[in-house]
């Protein structure tokens, strides 16, 4: 019997059978890749929280650098805290997210031991305008955030303000807008506010110590070296 190619019924399958095919291959690439894209991502985190800590490893394998610096985690809910020990000094780095103009915002926030003082931050965005709010991610603006503190004379938690150059927050200690992109700024000063209300309970622990930590989770997935 002579297999008709024009017929509907051939079209249907053929295309079913196309489809099932690419279906199956994709699956098949999706696993096998899997791991490489989870280590990637790892990567890219630990990249993210040595900047905040003001580490430079360009020439050195920023995975070997994070696990020699970020020792632990404390655990406050479902908030995770890292702990890293830079020249003896303990740094606290909260993870942050929030919303620019574009799209998500995020980064990590490092503070000294004393749970105040901004040791430095790191910043990034998904979608925001070249030259105006993509520059929260340039060392001249993050750096401003540097020794500046997130509680007020009374020791409570008020973050700090960014505003546009001559305004100021009342009881807040602030840092310069980015000039021409008020709403990614706003979304900075936002987030910082947001998220250093979420880690309350841990902002409040004086009792908190690296070795009260659980063990930093690095061996989930097994990090992977920088590729040349």
């Amino acid at each position: 019997m002579k297999l008709n190619t024009n017929s509907n019924i051939y079209t249907f399958v053929y295309m079913t059978v196309v489809v099932i095919i690419v279906a199956v291959l994709l699956a098949v690439v999706s696993q096998a890749l899997a791991p490489k894209q989870q280590a990637n991502i790892l990567l890219g985190k630990q990249k993210q929280i040595l900047g905040a800590l003001k580490v430079d490893y360009s020439q050195a394998d920023p995975a070997e650098v994070y696990m020699l610096l970020v020792c632990d985690t404390l655990h406050y809910g479902d908030k995770e805290v890292y702990v890293a020990d830079i020249n003896s000094d303990i740094k606290y780095i909260l993870p942050l997210s929030g919303k620019g103009l574009w799209g998500g915002i995020g980064g990590y926030l490092a503070l000294d031991e004393d749970k105040n003082t901004i040791y430095g931050v790191n910043f990034n965005h998904e979608s925001e305008t070249p030259g105006l709010g993509a520059k929260i991610v340039e060392p001249e603006f993050r750096s401003q955030f540097e020794g500046k503190h997130i509680r007020n004379a009374e020791g409570a938690v008020v973050s700090v303000a960014v505003l546009k150059a001559g305004k100021h927050a009342e009881g807040q200690e602030q840092v310069d807008a980015i000039s021409g992109a008020t709403i990614t700024s706003s979304g900075v000063s936002t987030m910082l506010e947001v998220n250093l209300a979420e880690y309350a309970a841990f902002l409040n622990d004086a009792a908190s110590q690296p070795n009260d930590a659980a063990e930093l989770p690095n061996d989930e997935v097994e990090p992977i070296k920088e590729e040349e």
